[in-house]
């Protein structure tokens, strides 16, 4: 039996289609990852193509190694020569070949968000700009979203024309990117565009790469940019053999420069193109499966496509609705922890899904009261971790000496005696000769302006020099650790004798646990201080999720999209919360919402045999009661696929309870929550203004009463104000006063 004749008949064309652009749309949990390796089997295996000649894509480095991974188990001799990797990982390998042809030292820095962020706040300083008015994140932002659509700094300022904030922008950038250049350093967007770019200056390195790749695979490819874009087509122009595998039903990353059009023009650029649709789903249950496609028909701007299962039909989609967020969360706990009793599940097996970051708190507060285990996606970052920053500083520092920002950092860490005051003096002379910082240092017994400080800045210039001379002999863990050894790092943080600093010492040894790791994994190749830094920053935190690790997933439908859970509870669908206000609000609101629709799409089927929708009538916002309708989207599924429960649990309003610092919540770990405050509301005999009426509210200001309800303890206003647009509330808190007309 051929490896084939697993696939249904959709995946096989898909596979034996191997000429000419191929677009693969490919719906949630269709099997487009067994397509594309299979793909790549069938190329070798059967169509003769060296595996050196064939490139797969990847948005992730979790989807990067399950792809390898799969790809080794289903092709013998050769697979290793196949290049799959990010779209990142691709163009620094690029790079560090031929980025010297625009300019750059090979052995380049990448820098994160946080140095990013520091650049762009000098910058900011040295262009006499309020930090307090001008943010460097706004900046940065916007200097993001050019690069994503492949705008100079030069084109910039020539498109900002007389509109002073875009010119203070293309200023900024322009000295954003000046600064980088003298560092020799690259953001991650710059990683793209730098690539672009040289392929679009020197034809012989695009000449080059396009006959190495002659084969293209681009996995998500709804989710790319317009850089990425370029990238992806000057690669396939001579051959043309390229195969993107996507949904544009599941496009949700606009927010990062995801531009749509990429996937739903794909056969404008590439008229001769073939289109092969995945609609089998092998994840979720008919049920889960026909909800989606109801909510997803509402799009307009969408290829036509409608995902099925041979699989039962399943459950119902269980919709709950509650009077506040913590019956909401008190629910879902009870579920989990009733579901976990009861069945053979784990804690693992169930997801909380969110439209925003902010949603988790009364869940993860719900869970410590209840003592159920929970892991929160999203938190700090370990690489962000101060210590770990110090110690990848060094590292930099050792790997690329003109990385100012690095040296800067650990320069007085553990300290040194050298103050503000020396830095500035060095960082002057730095500007003024221009040199890296790092050199000043070298040369500090030279610089009469440095004074006795100089002494303090040439050992530290001599401390990283000699860790270089190890680097040549050490490994890299042992570099490391003598790294620790040396400065007296670790010492310092034994001495402390704190929580805090313990916390900070298992992490420095889960840094050296790492690097044991990549150079355990190092087999065919050395394992090279740069790579391992390369590897760093571009590891993302989803990349950490641990499949043996028991415990509840809380996290954004964003960090969930490609994984499925058995059990999973998407809360809070309420308009204004998903889709959320301001996509409702927005100048082109059908655009927005249909992003929002797109993102409830993809969190439908990551379940794979039971959802539970929960929604609030009351939610506390910004320290006020909002009140809003159930979500647009929930009611775009129709009723016989939803099994609903009763909707208000209690006949009375509440308060909000107190909030507790972690210690409190820890005290009631494993105590029953105290019963909230509570307090009567009267319900108004009349109304003296009626539908149509303008009236006035002490907040919001003037507006319009589009409707009035009756309800058993309360009439619910609809007012369309002003300034605020529409908004729901009880006449008896709302005070809404007849203006006259």
């Amino acid at each position: 039996m051929s490896i084939y004749d697993t696939l249904n008949n959709q995946q096989k064309e898909a596979v034996f289609y191997t000429e000419g652009p191929l677009l693969i749309l490919a719906g949630a949990g269709s099997g487009k990852t067994r397509v594309l390796t299979h793909r790549i089997a069938y190329l070798i295996e059967e169509c003769g193509v060296n595996p050196w000649n064939i490139l797969a894509i990847t948005f992730t480095n979790k989807a990067a190694g399950e792809m390898r991974e799969r790809v080794d188990k289903i092709v013998g001799f050769g697979s290793d020569s196949v290049w799959v990797s990010t779209f990142h990982s691709t163009c620094v390998r690029i790079l560090r070949r031929y980025i010297d042809r625009l300019g750059y030292d090979t052995n380049f820095t990448i820098y994160d968000t946080d140095d990013s962020k520091s650049v762009m706040k000098d910058v900011l300083r040295s262009l006499d700009l309020d930090p307090k008015v001008h943010k460097e994140k706004a900046y940065l932002g916007a200097v993001s979203k050019a690069k994503d659509e492949l705008i100079s700094p030069e084109e910039y300022l020539l498109n900002a024309g007389a509109d002073y904030k875009k010119q203070l922008v293309g200023k900024a950038y322009m000295e954003y990117q000046k600064a980088l250049k003298k560092n020799n350093a690259l953001d991650f967007d710059d990683l793209i565009v730098k690539t672009v770019e040289l392929f679009r200056t020197h034809a012989d390195v695009l000449d080059y790469y396009q006959d190495r790749f002659r084969y293209i695979m681009v996995d998500e490819y709804q989710d790319t940019n317009t850089a990425q874009f370029q990238f992806v087509s000057l690669l396939a122009r001579k051959y043309e053999n390229l195969c993107v595998v996507g949904d544009d039903d599941q496009s949700i990353y606009k927010f990062r420069g995801a531009n749509i059009a990429n996937i739903l023009n794909f056969e404008k650029v590439f008229p001769e193109a073939k289109v092969i649709k995945l609609e089998q789903n092998y994840r979720s249950t008919g049920n889960i499966l026909c909800a989606a496609n109801a909510v997803i028909a509402n799009n307009i701007g969408r290829k036509d496509k409608r995902l099925w299962t041979e699989e039962d039909d399943g459950d119902g989609i269980y919709f709950r609705q509650f009077y506040n967020a913590y019956e909401e969360a008190e629910y879902v706990a009870e579920q989990i922890r009733k579901s976990v009793r009861q069945s053979d599940s784990q804690y693992k097996d169930h997801a909380i899904l969110y439209r925003t970051n902010a949603q988790s708190r009364i869940y993860e507060e719900q869970f410590i009261r209840d003592n159920i285990p929970y892991r929160l996606i999203g938190g700090v970052n370990f690489y962000a971790r101060k210590e770990i920053k110090d110690l990848l500083s060094y590292l930099k520092t050792i790997d690329n000496g003109v990385d100012d920002l690095a040296v800067r950092r650990i320069i007085n860490v553990p300290k040194r005696g050298i103050g503000l005051t020396t830095l500035d003096k060095v960082q002057r002379f730095a500007n003024e000769h221009d040199m890296s910082f790092f050199e000043v240092l070298e040369h500090a017994d030279g610089i009469t302006e440095l004074g006795r400080s100089a002494a303090k800045l040439k050992n530290f210039a001599l401390l990283i020099q000699s860790f270089r001379a190890k680097a040549e002999e050490l490994s890299l863990t042992e570099l490391m650790e003598d790294i620790l050894e040396v400065t007296g790092y670790r010492k310092e943080l034994e001495a402390e004798g704190t929580d805090e600093a313990d916390a900070r010492l298992e992490n420095i040894d889960e840094l050296i646990s790492k690097i044991a790791s990549f150079e355990e994994n190092c087999v065919d190749e050395p394992a090279t201080l740069s790579g391992f830094l390369e590897e760093v920053a571009l590891v993302a935190d989803i990349d950490n999720l641990e499949e043996e690790d028991n415990r509840v997933i809380l996290m954004t439908i964003h960090s969930a999209k490609g994984l499925e859970f058995p059990y999973v509870y998407l809360g809070g669908m309420e308009d204004g919360i998903f889709p959320g206000y301001m996509s409702i609000t927005a100048e082109n609101p059908r655009e927005e919402i249909e992003e929002e629709r797109r993102l409830c799409y993809v969190a439908i089927p990551r379940a794979m045999k039971k959802l539970t929708i929960t929604a609030a009538r009351a939610r506390m916002i910004r320290g006020e009661n909002q009140f809003n309708p159930i979500s647009r989207f929930v009611k775009e599924i129709p009723s016989y696929y939803l099994e609903k429960g009763c909707t208000v649990k209690k006949e009375k309003t509440e308060e909000e309870p107190k909030t507790q610092n972690y210690w409190e919540r820890k005290k009631t770990f494993r105590e029953k929550p105290k019963a909230v405050q509570q307090f009567a509301v009267t319900k108004a005999t009349n109304l003296d203004y009626c539908e149509g009426d303008r009236v006035r509210h002490m907040k919001f200001g003037v507006g319009t009463v589009l409707a009035i309800t009756e309800g058993g303890r309360d009439y619910e206003v609809s007012v369309d104000f002003d300034n605020f647009g529409v908004k729901k509330m009880f006449a008896s808190f709302a005070k809404l006063q007849k203006v006259s007309s």
